[in-house]
């Protein structure tokens, strides 16, 4: 039998996590950098849309068009290039300036950079109809995309995605001198 998965918050009002529309705002004003922004929407709980899409209609018993089929979707942005985009949203509130029909899923932010990877999108848009729309691409979407991994795993994850890695060792431990407490005596 079939369960319904159990939301990210429970209690969750559809509001904006303070600490991200700070940041946001940070950023907008140049007192942030995209690292920030990572940083604090990897701890974030976000909000994806799903929309209903008519796939049949047919015409009723009163002769109007109306619904047969639909079914849901995650809806793409797609650039005057024709780059794809997958959006998402910090809260309802901004989910409904861009469409007041869209229903929200919970997601963590690398979640929805798995999913703009698995799309093949080569970008995240965050509160596209605002207040302060964010975009992640490239090297920013992989990073968040490898955020739910193990520790080991995310420098070889951002490496394989082209993304220039550092990787830190610990400095190779010397046997201790052995030091001897008296003094050689100068020669005369």
């Amino acid at each position: 039998m079939p369960s319904i998965p159990q939301p990210l918050v429970p209690d969750d009002d559809g509001s904006t996590d303070a600490a991200v529309a700070a940041t946001l705002a940070a950023h907008a004003e140049g007192r942030a950098d995209v690292g920030d922004v990572i940083a604090v929407l990897g701890r974030a709980r976000l909000l994806v849309p799903v929309v209903a899409l008519l796939t049949e209609s047919e015409i009723g018993a009163h002769g109007l068009k109306q619904e047969k089929e639909s079914e849901m979707a995650l809806p793409k942005l797609v650039g005057k290039d024709g780059r794809e985009a997958v959006i998402a949203f910090t809260g309802v509130e901004a989910m409904i300036r861009w469409r007041r029909d869209a229903r929200p899923i919970q997601v963590t932010g690398a979640q929805v950079c798995q999913a703009a990877l698995h799309e093949g999108a080569a970008a995240v848009v965050l509160d596209v109809a605002g207040p302060i729309p964010f975009v992640l691409e490239g090297g920013a979407v992989h990073t968040m995309a490898a955020m739910d991994r193990p520790a080991g795993q995310i420098a070889d994850t951002l490496a394989g995605a082209g993304v220039s890695v550092t990787r830190l060792a610990p400095a190779p431990q010397t046997p201790a001198r052995r030091r001897f407490r008296w003094r050689r005596k100068a020669s005369s």
